[in-house]
């Protein structure tokens, strides 16, 4: 075997609350090595010694043998004298590195979800069950390193068992932080909304009042969720009520992929991404004939699901319900509730009772939505499960903090090759998500050990995320254009450097020029960026009232086109407006009064939908596009209708006034709305791909990069991207951040640190 060797082992990555010390002692231990392993605020050292051969093929078995939860990104082995020393040690934690990474939250394994139903089990339908590869991680974390006094689960003191697994290298539960078992750990309690305790076994009482058509707030992971039973038509209908929430649907959880199988329609992808670590809401075809409560989901062609996450959802479900609504614990517009006292205050009107424990929550995380587009995941909301997993990204030389937006708030922190986009925050147009983006920042600040250099945010001045940005008087500020934050997102992600086209498509964003940006055309790269074309602008009569007001930018475009005879038009949209308020409409549109300019593709969707009678009137963010895409799938006409681009000043602009018109003829003529509505999608698709080709002719830029939240669409980015690529380009599309505004603190990141640099 030769003579000993001693070598020191660094790794980073995912390695801390996911059972590696345990295996690294495991493996060591089996290899009659001697030496330690220990934790440490940058990741995990190993010291190992012994015959040269074996302790040689030590680093190479580490990444394939590694725990299931683990993720190494760097390792690095150096040669250190040999030691008197015997056996193999587990340390304290210590040292004072800075490259901490943190595992997200993750599902019941299967050894603990086989315990759980096990009658003879000490932990049988114990609702917290947990050990070193599975359960909370991020949500109860205070502190780094990773042990149990800086977690929520330090006020639990193990009794004499759970500590004998704790300290049993041979055990799953060796130095499992949250480990515990109905003796020691945390428990369940049951209250109605005054307060007062129901009588009986909480699990078995809260099961029964869903089966009755009661509304629960149940306490998770991250947070509460309010749940019914979604085959209840008049339970969901009362939630719906209650929470004044018209039209959004609502997520599922259903028991298990069978269960889930009899209510939607999922490929291979989609089974993977339900059954994975992380449990994200998956956005799923409906079945014809399923049993869900039309409610939980009116107007709409798809099923959010996801599977059971904790011991208690299993334990909720099983043999119980076909599915239960999970939506988030709040009012509209508000985040998720997360504390106990909060909870009670702010749910007391929407539930019935209260489905409690008395684990403490440190951070708050909702779940994670995912939508399946070419194969693989588009995150719609990016948070529990993935939450605050790094991205790798090209080099920063400066830490990084990134406030986003005010839609789809999540912020970013970021250092060396590594960007940390926290969990969804919410929209943030009220304090109360201030307050928690402000929480979130201070936490992945202590957690992550990042002291931030340089602050990013939007250009807009009247965000909430901008005024915080300001308030970080001892950090330099760096102010970043939406959409160039948006195309430095998805570069960054798909780590490219260099130029490329930016086709960057949403609602809204505040642009250079004063007017509202959203049809855009860019190229550019981290440190600069130009607008190559844009959508002709259209007025927004009424401001903000158009956005929840599709009829208004479907008469902004009528209006463009036919004028004052605008209301001659046999059209829904141009009816729903009283006759003493046509005069003032056009007005409005005639002077520019309260109409500012935008080029924004997403009003373009508004204005398409009300044309053709499909939604005048929205209650949530982007119902009229959702719809609109929904109608165009049941079409298979490959038509397109007719658009101008022009070159003026160095800048393509997009008239889509020709297709307005033809829409309008089709929608007179009794054209079906499906034709019309696909009609619409593929001329998109051709507007881009020819805008593309006219901007590579001119400037040789191959690469496209598709960014911004009408990237949500699936319909319009498949038929953009097939095209594209088609026509010879590298296609670059957004899969580990969302294409929606809750990346975009990742762009704002790169484009801060790369500018203040050359600053």
């Amino acid at each position: 075997m030769g003579t000993d060797r001693r070598i020191r082992i660094r790794i980073e990555g995912i390695v801390q609350g996911v059972g590696f010390r345990p295996f690294i002692y495991r493996l060591a231990t089996s290899r009659s090595l001697s030496g330690w392993v220990m934790n440490t605020p940058s990741g995990v050292i190993i010291e190992a010694q012994g015959p040269e051969v074996v302790v040689g093929r030590l680093a190479e078995e580490i990444p394939p043998l590694a725990p299931p939860l683990a993720r190494i990104d760097r390792s690095s082995v150096e040669e250190i004298a040999c030691e008197e020393e015997k056996g193999f040690s587990i340390r304290e934690s210590g040292g004072d590195g800075t490259d901490v990474q943190i595992s997200p939250d993750c599902d019941v394994c299967p050894d603990c979800l086989t315990e759980l139903f096990d009658p003879a089990g000490r932990r049988y339908r114990y609702p917290f069950i947990n050990c070193t590869n599975c359960g909370p991680r991020y949500s109860i974390i205070k502190g780094v390193p990773y042990d149990r006094p800086l977690t929520t689960m330090a006020p639990f003191v193990m009794c004499e068992a759970c500590r004998a697994e704790y300290e049993d290298p041979a055990n799953r539960r060796f130095h499992a932080q949250p480990n515990a078992c109905p003796v020691c750990g945390p428990t369940l309690s049951l209250a109605d909304r005054d307060g007062n305790p129901a009588e009986g076994n909480p699990l078995d009482k809260a099961i029964d009042l869903l089966k009755d058509g009661k509304i629960l707030a149940i306490k998770g992971l991250g947070g509460y969720h309010l749940a019914v039973d979604a085959t209840n038509e008049a339970a969901v209908r009362e939630l719906r009520n209650r929470k004044k929430r018209d039209d959004k649907p609502f997520a599922l959880m259903a028991p298990d992929l069978a269960a889930v199988a009899q209510l939607a329609v999922f490929d291979d992808t989609e089974r993977k991404l339900l059954e994975g670590p992380e449990r994200p809401i998956v956005l799923l075809k409906k079945r014809e004939g399923n049993s869900i409560a039309p409610q939980v989901a009116p107007t709409n062609g798809y099923f959010g699901i996801m599977l059971p996450y904790t011991p208690l959802h299993h334990l909720l479900l099983r043999g119980n319900f076909r599915a239960l609504v999970m939506t988030s614990g709040n009012l509209s517009d508000e985040p998720i509730c997360y504390r106990d006292d909060d909870a009670r205050e702010r749910l007391k009107g929407l539930a019935d009772f209260f489905l409690l424990h008395n684990r403490e929550i440190q951070t708050r995380t909702d779940d994670s939505v995912i939508r399946v587009f070419r194969g693989n995941p588009i995150f719609l909301r990016r948070s529990r499960g993935y939450a605050p997993r790094g991205i790798t990204v090209p080099p920063l030389p400066r830490n990084v903090l990134a406030v986003g937006a005010e839609l789809k708030g999540a912020v970013c922190l970021a250092r060396s090759g590594k960007a940390f986009l926290s969990q969804h925050i919410g929209d943030l147009g009220n304090a109360a998500t201030l307050a928690s983006l402000e929480e979130t920042v201070l936490h992945l600040e202590r957690i992550l050990k990042i002291t931030p250099e340089v602050v990013a945010h939007d250009l807009h001045p009247d965000y909430l995320s901008t005024a915080y940005a300001h308030s970080r008087q001892e950090i330099a500020k760096v102010g970043v254009q939406h959409h160039h934050a948006h195309l430095a997102s998805c570069l960054a992600e798909n780590r490219v450097e260099g130029e490329a086209i930016g086709v960057i498509l949403d609602g809204t964003g505040y642009g250079t020029d004063g007017t509202i940006w959203g049809g855009e055309f860019l190229i550019g790269d981290y440190s600069h960026f130009e607008r190559k074309g844009n959508f002709v602008t259209q007025p927004l009569p009424g401001g903000d009232a158009a956005v929840k007001e599709p009829y208004r930018m479907a008469l902004s475009y009528l209006y463009g086109i036919y004028g004052e005879s605008v209301f001659d038009l046999p059209l829904a949209c141009v009816q729903r407006v009283p006759g003493l308020e046509r005069k003032l409409f056009l007005r409005m549109l005639e002077r520019g009064i309260n109409s500012p300019l935008t080029s924004s593709c997403g009003r373009l969707f508004d204005a398409v939908s009300s044309l053709i009678g499909l939604r005048h009137r929205v209650a949530f963010e982007g119902q009229a596009a959702i719809e609109l895409e929904a109608v165009a799938e049941s079409s298979q006409w490959d038509g397109c209708y007719r658009y101008q681009v022009t070159l003026f000043q160095g800048r393509y602009l997009v008239d889509f006034s020709p297709m307005i018109r033809q829409i309008v003829d089709d929608t007179a003529s009794g054209r079906p709305v499906a034709d019309i509505a696909r009609g619409f999608h593929n001329t998109l698709a051709d507007v881009i791909s020819e805008t593309c080709w006219a901007i590579r002719q001119e400037t040789k830029i191959g690469r496209v990069a598709l960014s911004g939240g009408v990237f949500q669409n699936k319909l319009l980015t498949e038929g953009i991207c097939s095209l594209l690529s088609e026509n010879g380009f590298e296609v670059f599309t957004q899969r580990l951040a969302p294409p929606n505004d809750g990346g975009i603190a990742l762009g704002q990141a790169m484009i801060a640190a790369r500018s203040f640099e050359c600053a």
